[in-house]
């Protein structure tokens, strides 16, 4: 079964440009199975304007990450579109935990969005360009 979501195609010189401009940055990032047994690391935009982190779905599924089912998302252009999630544990600074990802475009970017930025308490401070320990409500 293959999703793709090539809304998330993006030229990445003309993208780095914009996100030095607007204040986005990276942050290394671990993805495994939830068994633990294959992993890997990436290098995710960090986008709390995204609601969940995006891998290429090549990458996904190189891991043996498996599609759990479909999301909807309204695109900026106020079209809506559904792409598959599975679910992998994530490492963020040391600190591991399970979280869902969406199966995005091949050749397109690796997101790091906001449900895994809040499962992980994590605030991000744009003039620093790092993630920081957040007091979540409760």
């Amino acid at each position: 079964m293959k999703f793709s979501l090539s809304w998330l195609e993006r030229d990445s010189e003309q993208d780095r440009r914009e996100e030095q401009a607007v204040g986005m940055f990276t942050w290394p990032i671990r993805i495994e199975t939830l068994d633990g047994r294959r992993s890997l690391d990436l290098e995710a935009t960090v986008d709390t304007g995204a609601a969940y982190t995006v891998v290429p779905e090549t990458k996904l599924s190189e891991l043996g990450v498996e599609p759990r089912g479909l999301r909807r998302f309204k695109l900026a252009d106020g079209s809506t579109i559904e792409g598959a999630f599975g679910e992998v544990l994530a490492t963020i600074d040391g600190d591991t935990a399970t979280t869902q990802v969406i199966f995005g475009a091949d050749g397109g970017p690796t997101l790091l969005g906001a449900y895994t930025l809040e499962g992980f308490a994590l605030a991000v401070d744009p003039v620093q360009q790092r993630l920081v320990p957040a007091v979540m409500i409760l």
